[in-house]
């Protein structure tokens, strides 16, 4: 497993609320965190490098900006 970083546009708990459901869909991912204290607001998802283009999809579909660092 590797440590997946994406820029995104969350802002609060809520955010992270709200794409947590479209991230535990999601089969291989291990443990993932957002960083809210950085202007980038990063999210670090430990995965295979295979599952970035589901990680992307997933919080597109709950409402957020990402991409991948």
């Amino acid at each position: 497993m590797e440590t997946l970083k994406f820029k995104t546009n969350l802002k609060c708990g809520g955010c992270i609320t709200a794409i947590k459901p479209e991230l535990e869909k999601l089969d291989g991912l291990g443990q993932w965190k957002v960083d809210l204290t950085v202007p980038e607001r990063i999210l670090e998802v430990e995965t295979s490098p295979d599952k970035a283009a589901s990680i992307l999809e997933a919080v597109k579909k709950a409402g957020y900006e990402i991409s991948q660092l």
